[in-house]
């Protein structure tokens, strides 16, 4: 008896005793009739193929492949291509598959039962690939097994030819866009050259790499006022000197026209000495800043000789015995000497005011320039900036296009990543379905199942009590007493040895 749906140890053992020979009989029949099935289903043959994918002859750190795209990607693109109405209806053609079914069938319909049974599956990544699948593979499942090697040869052939094109056009277009940018780069950057070079033709001496020439020209602009400063003051106070002795020389001179006085003529004198004695004053002086050959102490010295000269002749003419009219009418040539002098002095010092103003000016613009210096500097910075940044981008352009003409190259010679076919369309000897081992192991396990399921119906079904605890779970009453077992022999008279605390199977009332 069965309670509450569950199933004793007990009533399995006695629904096994009576009804074992229904397992044997559903297994048997199970597995005989999948080894009819495996054996009367039409014959499947499987063709595959391995493709790998190599890696490119140069290394990449050399020549940086324009290709990135991940394969799965790639090659779900190329499946999708590939497995096309547009690539398999020449297939279906050339090798006339399905020719019963050209009545039937239209070729859009031949087609997807041709995709259905051609199988693109990626390669299990190696270890230490960084997850790269080293390749893929090309199954097709035909019911002719040279058909179906076929097949496989044309699709592997497909991706190969496949592969190659599309490498090669990305290359290409990707060529094509980097030259067309680079010609635009050119473009920009022969516009901010253009604007540069304007900008250095307008600032022209002021420009930033200009600014230390310029300070060095300031500097010797002013080097040079310094020397003409000095040498003017120079000439100035020889002048002052010259033209001192000049009115000196002509007052001796028309002194001695009037008539001869000793008294004029030794005051002359006495002039004349304390001129030289000032002269020597300052020849000192300008012997303790000076070398005795710089030229102010050279002329210094000549000044004091012609004056020494000078001061011999007028105490020459202070004797007693000069006579008056021995005094020339014309100017002595001393005098006309100092005026040739003062003459010089004065075309020098028009010379140096005319250079002094020269210097100032140049100095001015000198200052102007450095003083305008950090303006121009901020434009040049912002001109050349520009400039920069286009020809960074130009330069970076043009080191992409000769990689990506580079790869091109590669792509053409096949050096570039290329599949390869490890191994090539297999012809099956065998069929690939229906396998007759698993469908036997099927069968066998779907009548042992079977056979589980009757015996559990013939269990649950049972409704007979077998034991008092049967009795008391159905009637929730004790059991009083129960009845003998009672064995009957071949005579028909019972035998046996009284109570045996076993029960009868009873029926159970409704």
């Amino acid at each position: 008896m069965v309670a509450n749906g569950e199933i004793s140890i007990d009533a399995a053992k006695r629904v096994l005793r009576r009804f074992w020979w229904i397992l044997p009989i559903t297994v048997v029949t199970g597995t005989v009739l999948a080894l009819a099935a495996a054996l009367t289903m039409p014959k499947k043959y499987t063709s595959t193929t391995l493709v790998l994918v190599e890696q490119p002859t140069v290394p990449t750190d050399y020549v940086k492949p324009v290709v990135n795209t991940d394969l799965s990607n790639r090659l779900a693109s190329m499946k999708q291509q590939i497995l096309s109405t547009s690539r398999l209806q020449p297939i279906i053609e050339k090798y006339s598959l399905y020719p019963g079914d050209r009545q039937k069938l239209l070729m859009d319909d031949r087609v997807e039962k041709l995709r259905q049974v051609i199988e693109v599956a990626m390669m299990e990544p190696l270890s230490g690939s960084q997850g790269r699948a080293p390749g893929f593979r090309v199954a097709v499942t035909f019911d002719n097994p040279r058909a179906a090697q076929q097949i496989c040869s044309e699709l592997t052939s497909m991706f190969m030819e496949q592969n190659a094109a599309d490498r090669g056009n990305i290359a290409k277009r990707t060529t094509d866009f980097i030259s067309q940018q680079l010609e635009d780069a050119k473009a920009k950057l022969d516009q901010q050259d253009a604007a540069v070079a304007q900008f250095k033709r307008e600032h022209m001496g002021v420009l930033p790499d200009e600014t230390q020439s310029n300070i060095m020209l300031l500097n010797s602009a002013n080097s040079q006022l310094d020397s003409n400063t000095e040498a003017l003051t120079r000439l100035q106070q020889d002048k002052a000197l010259n033209q001192g002795i000049l009115d000196q020389q002509e007052a001796t001179w028309k002194s001695l026209q009037v008539g001869h006085n000793p008294e004029t003529q030794q005051q002359l004198v006495n002039s004349q000495e304390q001129q030289l004695v000032s002269l020597e004053e300052q020849l000192a002086v300008l012997q303790n800043r000076y070398t005795p050959k710089h030229p102010d102490v050279v002329k210094l010295k000549a000044q004091i000789e012609e004056l020494k000269q000078r001061v011999g002749t007028t105490s020459k003419a202070v004797a007693p015995d000069t006579q008056a009219n021995n005094v020339p009418k014309i100017e002595p040539p001393q005098i006309q000497q100092l005026r040739a002098r003062i003459r010089q002095d004065d075309l020098n010092i028009a010379d140096l005011t005319k250079q002094q103003a020269s210097i100032q000016e140049r100095i001015h613009v000198l200052q102007a320039r450095v003083e305008s210096s950090p303006a121009i500097e901020q434009q040049f910075k912002e001109a050349t900036r520009n400039y920069q940044t286009a020809l960074d981008f130009y330069n970076e352009l043009l080191r992409k296009q000769q990689n990506s003409m580079m790869a091109t190259d590669l792509e053409h010679q096949q050096d570039s990543e290329t599949f390869r076919v490890l191994d090539p369309p297999s012809l099956p000897a065998k069929p690939s379905s229906p396998k007759v081992p698993l469908m036997a192991g099927a069968g066998f396990g779907g009548g042992l199942m079977l056979g589980l399921a009757i015996l559990y119906l013939l269990a649950i079904t049972d409704r007979s009590y077998y034991n008092e605890r049967e009795v008391e779970a159905s009637l929730r009453l004790p059991v009083l007493t129960t009845l003998p077992e009672l064995i009957w022999s071949a005579n028909g008279h019972g035998k046996g040895d009284g109570i045996t605390g076993s029960t009868l199977p009873v029926e159970r009332s409704a």
